[in-house]
């Protein structure tokens, strides 16, 4: 699928492997700006998509409970099998820039249950010949 979202990978995180979601340095400088040094709360919603060939894709959205951001990636899960699987174990997402600075914006799932049921579904999903449309 063409708007499916490259900039997926895991990376070790003081010793933990953690799903990393890689942007554009504006768009990520952008969240950082609206974010950096403010309470808030990022709304976590994996709508999981799949058909009866088995192709299996995952929208992430990230919904800012500041500043009115709401950042949605479509994933490959047939590819990014990994990101899910460290995604249920650890409920951390990391975003970073493109730019190769290394720096890390972290996100701590507040329903981690909502990773593991995730996964669930992908794996499903990927067994599965019936066509359907879910979320969590």
């Amino acid at each position: 699928m063409g708007r499916a979202h490259d900039g997926v990978s895991v990376f070790d995180f003081e010793g933990r492997s953690v799903p990393c979601i890689v942007i554009g340095e504006s768009k990520y400088a952008e969240m950082v700006s609206k974010a950096a040094g403010k309470s808030l709360a990022i709304n976590t919603d994996l709508n999981i998509l799949y058909d009866c060939m088995g192709h299996v894709f995952v929208d992430v959205t990230l919904g800012f409970s500041r500043g009115g951001m709401v950042e949605k990636f479509l994933i490959d899960a047939q590819k990014n099998i990994g990101f899910f699987e460290m995604l249920a174990e650890t409920a951390m997402l990391a975003m970073s820039s493109d730019s190769g600075t290394g720096s890390v914006f972290m996100i701590q799932l507040p329903r981690p249950e909502k990773a593991r049921d995730a996964l669930d579904l992908i794996r499903n999903a990927m067994t599965e010949s019936n066509g359907a449309v879910t979320g969590i």
